[in-house]
């Protein structure tokens, strides 16, 4: 802003200097001519004065040459004028400053002829003969001596021209004091102008360069107060926009951030403009690295990939389910739909779910209901063929009857068993079993339950036993512990040979984060299970030996819910086995169960 204020007091300067100079140029040329009218009026009075008191002499006369040179002589030294008597045919009868016999004839010179018509003429020529700048003023005179003429008093400028240089020489120094005094002036005025222009451009370019709390802290009320006013008024608005703009980008950012699907936006040029986490975390690819390339840069998922160019490149709406290998397989759904503003395409945007896990769980569901069909299928054909056998009247032994009767109430046990773990399950799974927890004495509660169980292994000669720390308690419900330890030991019971053993074994483990636990190992010295079973016991209706287990009366859904009950009360449970040696069972169940729980 500085250069443009020594422009504008340049400017300011100029204009004061030219019509300075222009107002001493007027008034050198108002001073000239003032003076010479001056001058010319006096000439003027002094003719008039010597054509009344003068003594004139005829002009014939032999010594009228002699006598208007002398008298000429004698004016002149009286007026300070050159003085020239000249006759009505010009010729030169007496000259003040030259011999009138050299003069040449005076009959065309421009103040004679204007004195011939006016009285008066007045002339302003350079002097040859006195190689100067005149000024001339003839009047024309007639007398009764005998003169008839014109009387032509001539002054040299030089005086008027010393005036006029010195008045040139104070009005120089006025004007040089006059053009100081304006330019401190101009500068100030300049200054007053600018220095808030400066300052709401200073305003200006710190609102251009984002800070919107720049102000300009001016109250003047006139058209520059304005300005700074709009100035601030505009920075208010820019202000609370951008305060709305980054709100609604924080919240959209957080949106995407938070979506549980995946959203990859590309442009109308075939590239990635926008990639949340959930599509970073499904792609395994940044958006840092990915933003601004072509899509077909996702190349370790051909399939999605090509789904993805056959959407962009028809532009029209895709709904298609692929699998991709991140490590392991998933399965994600694709929907993207073009995104038009204003009839134009601008790209298309994607949503990428996955539903692997919804799949399984499809999958699981129709496995169940399969199961569930056949397992009810079996005691209900059962049932059917015996009942129907009976009412036939086809058996007429009683022994043979009684056995009928006694497998068609086995067979309603069993069913009734298999609809309360199916039941049970339900429940569970829904989350609709709610936890009682109390203070458990683990020796006490072991006691009961090894009780319970010791008929069915005196049957089959099995020793159960335990190995448990007498003052060990846990927090749990009591009832759904019952529940597991029931099952695994009736497992383990059911599937160890006549003469082996089961045992509970419980000890309290301290973490490294200090929360404490305790371990619980159901170990028995079975047939064991094989390896490639391992991971799938605890599936519903998962059999390894599907004879045996049907046989013993399981339903096939034990497991399942002891693992439920078990990760309920916020626990874990794992199998070790090894085949003809035996199978342990190991429980880890937190000391204590959160409030809340």
């Amino acid at each position: 802003m500085k250069p443009f204020r020594i422009r504008l007091t340049i400017i300011l300067m100029a204009l004061i200097g030219i019509s300075m100079t222009g107002a001493g140029i007027t008034m050198a040329q108002l001073f000239k001519d003032s003076h010479i009218s001056v001058l010319e009026e006096n000439m003027s009075r002094e003719i008039k004065l010597l054509s009344g008191t003068f003594s004139f002499m005829d002009t014939s006369s032999p010594d009228a040459l002699n006598y208007y040179t002398e008298q000429a002589e004698k004016i002149s030294s009286l007026t300070g004028s050159r003085v020239t008597f000249i006759t009505k045919q010009g010729r030169v009868i007496g000259d003040s400053e030259k011999n009138p016999r050299e003069m040449d004839n005076h009959s065309t010179r421009e103040e004679e002829l204007l004195a011939a018509k006016e009285g008066i003429g007045r002339a302003i020529r350079y002097s040859d003969t006195l190689d100067r700048e005149m000024m001339y003023v003839a009047g024309s005179v007639s007398s009764a001596q005998g003169f008839d003429g014109y009387i032509r008093l001539s002054m040299g400028l030089d005086t008027v021209t010393e005036g006029l240089n010195r008045a040139w020489m104070i009005m120089a120094g006025g004007l040089v004091l006059l053009f100081i005094a304006a330019t401190l002036v101009s500068y100030k005025v300049a200054s007053s102008m600018t220095s808030p222009l400066e300052q709401i451009t200073r305003v200006a370019r710190r609102i251009t360069d984002l800070d919107y709390d720049a102000r300009v802290p001016m109250k003047r009320k006139d058209e520059i107060g304005q300005l700074a006013t709009a100035i601030n008024a505009m920075a208010d608005s820019l202000q609370a926009q951008l305060k709305t703009i980054r709100d609604n980008e924080d919240l959209l950012q957080s949106v995407l951030d938070n979506m549980t699907g995946g959203i990859v936006m590309i442009n109308a040029e075939g590239e990635i403009a926008l990639l949340n986490r959930a599509a970073e975390r499904l792609l395994d690819v940044k958006n840092s690295e990915m933003t601004g390339h072509s899509y077909k840069e996702i190349k370790h998922h051909y399939e999605l990939t090509r789904l993805i160019d056959d959407g962009v490149s028809a532009g029209v709406p895709v709904h298609e389910e692929r699998s991709i290998y991140n490590p392991v397989e998933r399965i994600v759904r694709l929907d993207g739909v073009p995104m038009i503003q204003d009839g134009c395409s601008r790209g298309m945007l994607f949503l990428l779910q996955e539903v692997t896990e919804i799949r399984r769980l499809e999958k699981m569901r129709s496995e169940f209901v399969a199961n569930v069909s056949h397992e009810l299928k079996t005691p209900v054909a059962a049932v059917k063929g015996f009942a129907e056998t009976l009412l036939g009247g086809g058996v007429t032994d009683e022994k043979t009857a009684r056995s009928f009767l006694q497998i068609i109430y086995d067979e309603n046990e069993r069913l009734n068993r298999l609809i309360g773990d199916i039941l049970e399950l339900s429940k569970i799974e829904s989350k609709r079993v709610q936890l009682e927890c109390s203070p458990i004495h683990l020796i006490e509660f072991f006691d009961s339950v090894l009780e319970t169980l010791s008929k069915v292994a005196e049957k089959k000669k099995i020793t159960l036993s335990s190995d448990v720390p007498a003052e060990l308690f846990i927090e749990g419900d009591e009832d759904k512990l019952r529940q597991i330890f029931m099952n695994l030991l009736s497992n383990a019971i059911n599937y160890t040979q006549d003469g082996g053993n089961v045992r509970v074994t419980v000890v309290s483990i301290q973490k490294k984060d200090g929360t404490e636990s305790v371990r619980f190992t159901v170990s028995d010295t079975g047939m064991g299970i094989p390896r490639k079973d391992l991971p799938r016991i605890f599936e519903r209706f998962y059999r390894v030996d599907k004879a045996r287990s049907r046989s013993s009366g399981g339903t096939g859904l034990g497991l399942s819910i002891v693992k439920h009950l078990v990760e309920l009360h916020r626990g874990s449970i794992n199998v070790e086995s090894d085949l003809g040696i035996g199978s342990s069972f190991i429980l880890e169940l937190p000391l204590l169960q959160e409030e809340n729980q």
